[in-house]
């Protein structure tokens, strides 16, 4: 923002030097870009943050400097002689989209003279590169650098029967800006318009069929707010920026929106004669309520390092006009209308360090950083991604909103998904209750590039909407990969193993939304996650034609239970192990657990593991069966074993297989 040294003298005494007013609204936040000299004049180029709406404007330059140098803030006085009919008489005002328009507000001025601006006024805009018009519309731009807020000033006699309506615009509506740009208007668009057209593009800029020209002799003045997002979603699409949609977009201040209409109709009529009518037309659905703000000394002093005196905190946060009260360790601070960027206490501990001085923060000439152990969720982060990548899995990174259609195959209930109401999330807006469809996502990028085989896996949270309360937020480890379901459970498996070595693993069958075979995950009764192999209605939706992912979604937080186990160890055995492979004619129903089961209720103490080896259907296996193969390690840690023991071992096992499950030793 450009500031003019000597229209700024206008709100506050200042005997420093440009320079000096420069440095000063660097401490304070506010960077010079540039200072230029023209005529008597400085003008001093300063980058003003986008939650600080409140210094585009003179009034806020001048607030700012005051909290600094103690001179008195000087606000202009606004005597407004009124003609004795209503404004309301001539004018009626509606607002149709109370949430995008939170305020607006009509002033009638009648008898005016459109002639051009007096010298000093034209100057004061040329000084900051604004283009002189005409006398009316060089008042509102004069205002709006000096209020930060931007009036509008209508030709009231183009203003069909005078009334004005906020709303959105309707299918194939257009509207030609002062500027001469035919826009296109769409339905998510916010407008000013009269009983039968738009007559402006709210928060950007007027139409020329209504603007004021030589032939005007009645204004309808334009205050109002707008809903900042809308301003700039629109400003965007029509490629159309001006001052006033460069305000709005920051937040300009609701409350002194009267104010500054008053002052705009005051030098109007200064300006170019005229009377205004009695009153104000204002419209104003939802008033927000007055925010109050706390800061703690204790805190105050413990975030900055250094210890500035209770009274001196409230010494800076009145002289930013913040209102505050001080009762024991706690000031409470009645945050003012235009500092919408306050609401949080860490926002006032900024004020009082910025005012007080960064530069009275110490420094010292050695750093001491105090070196934190990695905590358990860190701790097991990492071990996890090292166990994945050892099963040839590679970590994703993905954004945490996803679209409906996505959300409806994982989390069918997508009342529960919490969404966020921003423009540029308008198809992917909900919060992730389940990461396996991000994770397809990625898959589908890797085969469209040719970079297969695939296995990944995102450590990420997930976001369950919970009635009034917050959202239940869990982490959740997910894995897919282009490989079978026996593949991935063996990782999870590994996983599980590598936290609790006798941990009982137990995947049994369960109805998935997003799967056509799907099973749930029990370590030692507990369920930590499902596991299961995508449906058609997945895979349609992610277009796999060739391939059926398999996925997995595990519990962080129960694995992290797991780690708690204690870690027993003992020596390699000395002794060699026995290995016999089994192949079983088995139905085709017949389950992994099942066979499992049967093993372990014959397997003696020297069973040590039980390893799947493989299915084949076809030749030799009647139908409906199947021919499973296993491994079976026998290993006695006192002793070599022998051949004949096992045997009998074995014999014993197959018996229990045979008994419990019809199993048959296939021969051949």
């Amino acid at each position: 923002m450009k500031i003019s040294i000597n229209w700024l003298k206008d709100y506050i005494d200042i005997d420093q030097t440009p320079m000096q007013i420069a440095d000063i609204l660097s401490d304070l936040g506010f960077p010079t870009e540039g200072i230029e000299t023209i005529g008597d004049d400085t003008i001093v180029d300063v980058e003003i943050t986008s939650n600080r709406g409140d210094c585009l404007g003179y009034i806020g330059v001048a607030r700012e400097l005051a909290a600094v140098t103690g001179n008195k803030l000087k606000i202009p006085q606004v005597e407004l002689p009124e003609s004795d009919k209503q404004a309301s008489e001539f004018t009626n005002i509606e607002i149709a989209e109370p949430d995008l328009c939170h305020r607006y507000t009509g002033r009638i001025i009648q008898g005016v003279k459109v002639a051009p601006s007096p010298d000093w006024l034209v100057n004061r805009l040329q000084a900051l590169g604004m283009r002189s018009v005409n006398n009316i519309v060089d008042a509102t731009n004069y205002v709006m650098i000096e209020t930060g807020q931007p009036p509008h000033a209508f030709d009231f006699d183009k203003i069909t029967d005078g009334k004005i309506i906020v709303r959105k615009a309707k299918p194939g509506e257009q509207i030609v800006s002062i500027d001469g740009s035919k826009c296109d208007l769409d339905p998510d668009m916010l407008i000013i318009a009269d009983a039968k057209k738009p007559v402006a593009i709210a928060g950007i800029m007027g139409g020329l069929d209504t603007e004021v020209s030589d032939k005007t002799t009645t204004v309808l003045l334009e205050d109002a707010h707008f809903d900042p997002v809308s301003v700039r979603t629109t400003s965007r699409k029509l490629t159309l920026a001006s001052e006033s949609s460069f305000r709005f977009e920051r937040i300009v201040d609701t409350e002194n929106i009267d104010a500054a209409s008053k002052r705009t109709a005051q030098l109007i009529i200064q300006l170019a004669g005229g009377k205004v009518a009695k009153g104000v037309v204002d419209i104003y659905p939802k008033k927000p309520a007055q925010k109050h703000v706390t800061l703690r000394i204790a805190r105050l002093n413990k975030l900055l390092g250094i210890d500035i005196p209770p009274q001196t905190a409230v010494d800076i946060l009145a002289s930013l006009q913040l209102n505050p009260k001080l009762e024991s360790d706690i000031v409470t601070c009645e945050i003012p209308s235009w500092r919408s960027d306050i609401y949080r206490e860490v926002d006032l501990i900024e004020e009082v360090a910025r005012v007080h001085g960064y530069d009275k923060i110490p420094t010292q000439k050695r750093i001491e950083i105090e070196v934190a152990p990695v905590n358990p969720h860190q701790k097991l982060s990492q071990a996890l991604s090292e166990i994945l990548k050892g099963c040839g899995f590679y970590e994703t990174i993905n954004v945490t909103f996803i679209d409906n259609a996505t959300a409806e195959l994982f989390a069918p209930d997508t009342a529960q998904s919490i969404s966020v109401k921003d423009e540029s999330r308008k198809n992917a807006s909900l919060l992730r209750q389940n990461l396996i469809g991000s994770l397809l996502g990625v898959l589908k990028t890797n085969l469209n590039a040719k970079n297969s085989p695939c296995r990944i896996f995102e450590l990420a949270d997930t976001f369950i909407s919970h009635s009034e309360k917050l959202p239940i937020e869990k982490t959740k480890l997910s894995l897919v990969c282009d490989s079978d379901l026996r593949d991935l459970r063996g990782v999870i498996e590994a996983i599980v193993k590598s936290l609790d070595k006798d941990a009982e693993i137990t995947f049994t069958p369960h109805d998935l939304p997003w799967a056509q075979i799907g099973a749930q995950i029990l370590v030692n009764g507990d369920i930590i996650g499902t596991a299961g192999i995508v449906n058609n209605a997945v895979k349609e939706k992610f277009d796999f034609k060739e391939l059926t992912p398999v996925a997995a979604e595990l519990d962080f937080a129960q694995l992290q239970k797991l780690q708690t186990a204690e870690i027993k160890m003992k020596p390699i055995s000395r002794f060699p192990s026995i290995e016999r492979d089994l192949s079983l004619i088995l139905d085709e129903q017949t389950t992994w657990a099942d066979i499992t089961q049967a093993v372990n209720k014959k397997a003696p103490d020297k069973l040590q593991d039980i390893r799947f080896v493989g299915i084949y259907r076809g030749k030799g296996v009647p139908d409906n069966k199947k021919s499973l193969t296993l491994t079976l390690t026998f290993r006695d840690e006192d002793g070599t074993l022998t051949h004949e023991t096992v045997d009998k071992f074995q014999a014993g096992i197959v018996k229990e297989l045979t008994k419990k499950i019809k199993a048959e030793l296939r021969t051949a």
